[in-house]
């Protein structure tokens, strides 16, 4: 190891605690301290998606255990999502069509978030949509997520809310869940390309376990829900500014 190495854990260190208090496992944040040191981009992807599974595995316990979850809306969203998440994973990234497009949908939800007209999440219906609808839209998600590197809690956690499909907790547990298996399906077929993960990867994922642990004690216990919006609402700011920056 190298002392940039070090530099790297710690700042996927401070990523993850922030992401995890959301339910999320932060591969938009590993990807962004990678490129900026230069790691090669072969590398980053696998890197990326091998912490998230660890991150998002943790954070998925504590918010189950927590009983943050909605079973109806997590199964036909992994459904659709598992499959085309590791297609995703399996092929070339193109992203000079996508990155710009997502990465304004990712500011406007972010904008969304901090508006201060109520979310339909807030309120006091929350409702649970068709299975036929989910299963398209967690495909979409799992392609998404595989061709990025991420596990799609991004583009999931905004959706949800912006729907009034869960409470502002229920949809950190279903998006921890969602991330792991999304994660775990990109990684296999990432791998397929890869063959092996980095050796660095040892550095850094005791670093992001750490800060997963940080995140998800705020997250389930110590954060009002009012601050949880303002904490995804940057995660998804940064993340969007990523991909329009890069």
């Amino acid at each position: 190891m190298i002392p940039t190495d070090y530099l790297i854990a710690g700042l996927m260190f401070l990523g993850a605690a922030l992401y995890s208090s959301v339910g999320h496992a932060g591969a938009s944040a590993y990807l962004s301290i990678m490129a900026l040191f230069g790691v090669p981009p072969l590398a980053m992807r696998a890197t990326a998606l091998s912490l998230n599974v660890a991150v998002a595995s943790l954070a998925s316990f504590r918010y189950l255990r927590a009983g943050f979850f909605r079973r109806r809306l997590f199964v036909p969203l992994v459904a659709g999502s598992i499959p085309a998440a590791f297609i995703g994973g399996a092929l070339p990234v193109p992203s000079e069509l996508y990155r710009p497009l997502v990465g304004a949908v990712l500011v406007f939800a972010a904008a969304r978030l901090l508006w201060p007209r109520e979310l339909k999440a807030e309120g006091a219906a929350i409702r649970d949509p068709a299975w036929y609808l989910l299963v398209p839209v967690g495909a979409l998600i799992g392609l998404l997520s595989g061709l990025t590197g991420t596990g799609g809690g991004i583009f999931l956690s905004p959706l949800i809310l912006l729907l009034g499909w869960a409470s502002v907790r229920d949809t950190s547990g279903v998006s921890a869940a969602f991330i792991l298996v999304n994660s775990a399906a990109g990684l296999l077929g990432n791998l397929a390309l890869l063959q092996r993960l980095p050796p660095e990867i040892l550095l850094y994922l005791p670093a992001v376990l750490a800060g997963g642990l940080v995140g998800t004690w705020l997250g389930v216990a110590r954060l009002a829900s009012t601050w949880l919006l303002k904490a995804l609402a940057l995660v998804l700011l940064i993340a969007g500014a990523k991909l329009l920056l890069t």
